[in-house]
């Protein structure tokens, strides 16, 4: 039994109780087109169960969520001719549906698409950049053994 939460688009189209243009489907998982592409083949994966964000999705659907986008992110290159593709996922901000959903975009060089949008700052010092990496992995070390 799909996992459905009210009021979801995403799982509305899962169910196929809104109309979208479905380009991939299996047990876990759905892709289709977005309506407000980047770019003519953007798509989204998603699961077919209603998961929030990244960080709540079961172990389980890892595999069956990132092959479907390994499979689109080749499938949509190649049937819009593209150069390459860019995956994406957002996890709340920004994250226009909250509804765990992968985008795969066509790529072409000089396309416009300006990668990451944007500031990038660096590290004020080695130090503030050691104390970064020893809370990330101490939250690592939590997240791993618990």
């Amino acid at each position: 039994m799909v996992v459905r939460a009210p009021n979801c688009v995403f799982c509305d189209i899962v169910a196929d109780d809104r109309p979208a243009e479905v380009v991939f489907q299996s047990g876990d998982v759905v892709a289709f087109l977005d309506q407000r592409p980047l770019f003519p083949g953007h798509t989204l994966v998603v699961p077919r169960d209603h998961v929030d964000t990244l960080v709540d999705l079961p172990h389980a659907l890892v595999e069956p969520l990132f092959g479907a986008v390994q499979i689109l992110a080749g499938a949509v290159r190649d049937a819009m001719h593209a150069d390459g593709s860019f995956v994406a996922l957002n996890n709340v901000v920004s994250q226009s549906v909250p509804h765990l959903h992968v985008h795969v975009v066509p790529r072409r060089r000089k396309d416009g698409l300006r990668g990451f949008f944007w500031p990038r700052n660096k590290y004020e010092s080695d130090d503030e950049m050691a104390r970064v990496a020893d809370a990330i992995r101490d939250a690592v070390a939590r997240v791993t053994t618990a």
